[in-house]
């Protein structure tokens, strides 16, 4: 199904690229692909660059299974993977005593992939006092075990792999400027999937095909429709997480046919599994506003802040009716105190009080408010005060402020 026209492209060593799990049809893989054709039958140390879960080891397998060197040792090395104070001897080896534990003799890994390839992975992650040593290597093909003076010969090609631009980190001093040189003598740049939607249903295919060989049952096959799904997912895990999707689906449905209710059975749960809406100008899962409202945490971050001030306006606006209330409930308790044992006043009209549901401004009812209840006290301000239900400062404040004559 994939890579028909390489098919003849068939090296001595028997392994065709479809073997060695490097498929697509697509136009950014097929560029690569040509490049490892081009420089696997050569010499070259290789510097081969892309995202994360791009299939930068597949690449440097195929580079040294379609080499001089395919029946050599193929040796792989996370260097981010082993503590910074064990990678020069993992790489190198060491000489029994050459430190605290290293009660035998051991050989590196430089020395195990001898006459064939070492593929150091993540090589943006080494430190740059064993950069000088990778160089000298890679210059002279000299190095020495760890403990011991003695200078020692490998014949190795060297494939590197990183995630990172090493050209900045040469600017920021993490990497040795003449050690990329060296390691960049000749580049291939693994394309994003999200750049390749093309290959989606032929990686699906074969992962799943694979997947039903492995537990000796059928794969049935899966929907156009599904395959348009994957197609507009973003999968950040690029390869990877698509053969680990594919994986997943088909082992436990048993090679059931696809169709896309399954595949929204399986998405993440971080990822909508029902009312997706589609857009087929958009390669994205959920579509982003054409005019990226939302392009940065700020904006994010003021519409949190609007969403609150809202929220709080609506809060004011139910405690004012509150307020009223309990207002209206006060002006009627301060009407039913009984006048007894106090000087009799005139009583001040109450005609511009409220008529039916008409609703008084609250600086008006708070003037008659005070003006009843120091009527009620006789002009004894203090038990004003305490039929309002206020303290004797808050009174004086509130009759300076409506300037009442009492």
């Amino acid at each position: 199904m994939a890579n028909n026209y390489i098919h003849n492209n068939i090296y001595s060593s028997g392994f065709d690229l479809d073997q060695l799990g490097i498929i697509g049809i697509s136009q950014p893989i097929k560029f690569a692909i040509n490049q490892l054709l081009e420089v696997a039958p050569t010499d070259l140390s290789v510097l081969i660059t892309g995202e994360t879960g791009t299939g930068k080891e597949v690449f440097a397998n195929a580079i040294h299974r379609l080499s001089l060197r395919w029946k050599e040792p193929f040796v792989s090395v996370n260097c981010a993977a082993i503590p910074e104070n064990l990678l020069e001897s993992e790489l190198f080896g060491y000489e029994k005593g050459a430190f605290t534990g290293a009660v035998d003799r051991r050989i590196g890994f430089f020395e195990s992939a001898n006459k064939g390839t070492i593929f150091l992975d993540e090589i943006g992650e080494m430190p740059i006092s064993l950069q000088v040593k990778l160089l000298r290597i890679l210059e002279t093909g000299q190095y020495s075990r760890l403990g011991s003076s003695e200078i020692r010969k490998v014949d190795v090609r060297v494939v590197t792999a990183t995630n990172r631009v090493l050209e900045n980190e040469v600017v920021r001093g993490n990497f040795r400027q003449d050690l990329f040189y060296r390691l960049n003598s000749y580049k291939i740049h693994l394309p994003s999937l999200r750049d390749r939607v093309e290959d989606i249903p032929i990686l699906f295919d074969y992962f799943a095909r694979q997947t039903a060989q492995l537990y000796k049952f059928d794969y049935q096959g899966i929907s156009q429709q599904s395959i348009e799904i994957l197609q507009k997912l973003q999968w950040n895990g690029n390869i990877r997480e698509l053969k680990h999707f594919t994986e997943k689906i088909v082992t436990l449905e048993r090679g059931e046919y696809i169709t896309p209710n399954l595949i929204h059975k399986y998405l993440p749960p971080a990822l909508p599994q029902s009312s997706m809406l589609f857009d087929n100008s958009n390669t994205q899962l959920i579509p982003v506003p054409k005019n990226d409202e939302f392009h940065d945490i700020s904006s994010a971050l003021i519409l949190k802040a609007l969403l609150q001030i809202d929220t709080k306006i609506e809060l004011l606006k139910n405690n004012q009716e509150k307020m009223f209330e309990q207002i209206k409930s006060l002006n009627e308790k301060i009407s039913s105190i009984q006048e007894t044992n106090y000087y009799a006043v005139e009583e001040e009209s109450d005609s511009t009080l409220p008529i039916g549901d008409e609703i008084p401004k609250i600086e008006q009812m708070e003037q008659q408010m005070i003006l009843k209840a120091i009527k009620q006290s006789n002009g004894n301000k203090t038990r004003a005060a305490k039929i309002l239900g206020v303290s004797l400062r808050t009174l004086y404040r509130k009759i300076n402020r409506y300037n009442l004559n009492v």
